[in-house]
């Protein structure tokens, strides 16, 4: 399956609708990389301009590949599928060599975007016609969409009860992957 996901750091947005580089969070790397050979993802791409942020990644992965693999070798299993990227274009230039194609990039936010809203039936849809899919997911409060292009469709928000709606990036993740492949295993 040509199922991709990549976690943003840069372009996103702070709170004052800024653009800026977020700094890596080592829970993140560690749970969306579980959640995402849990269900199936080729690789999970974290993209991180800065150098000393991508070290502390490279040392997660260094660890899980040493001395970690002893101590609990789930983890290195979950990590197989972690590529680190300083760039958006390196994500897009390794999907597209890799499987042969432009990925059909789909976008996440906690706010509705009126532009090309796609269901998760239909992005399970694509993965099953053997499409590749590469699912955006952001930190900070959210991704920079004006400033990185490339996007083709938008998954609708994950909506709870009433109007709080901050979930962290590795909740939402398991959320919309969960949602994605549960789909595509009713096709």
């Amino acid at each position: 399956m040509n199922f991709y996901i990549a976690l943003l750091h840069y372009p996103v947005l702070n709170k004052n609708n800024e653009i800026i580089v977020t700094s890596v969070v080592v829970h993140d790397i560690h749970d969306i990389s579980r959640a995402a050979k849990t269900f199936g993802v080729r690789k999970f791409f974290v993209v991180e301009p800065f150098e000393g942020e991508r070290k502390i990644v490279e040392r997660i992965e260094h660890f899980w590949q040493t001395s970690g693999k002893e101590y609990n070798s789930n983890r290195l299993e979950a990590i197989s599928v972690l590529s680190l990227k300083e760039k958006f274009e390196d994500v897009l230039d390794e999907i597209t060599q890799e499987a042969g194609r432009i990925p059909v990039v789909i976008g996440t936010s906690a706010q509705k975007k009126d532009a090309h809203e796609i269901s998760f039936k239909k992005v399970a849809e694509l993965l099953k016609e053997d499409l590749s899919v590469l699912i955006l997911l952001g930190t900070g409060w959210g991704i920079a969409y004006r400033e990185l292009g490339n996007v083709d469709y938008f998954l609708p928000p994950i909506e709870g009860i009433g109007d709080f709606n901050h979930l962290s990036v590795r909740s939402a993740a398991s959320i919309v992957l969960d949602r994605i492949i549960s789909q595509f295993k009713e096709l």
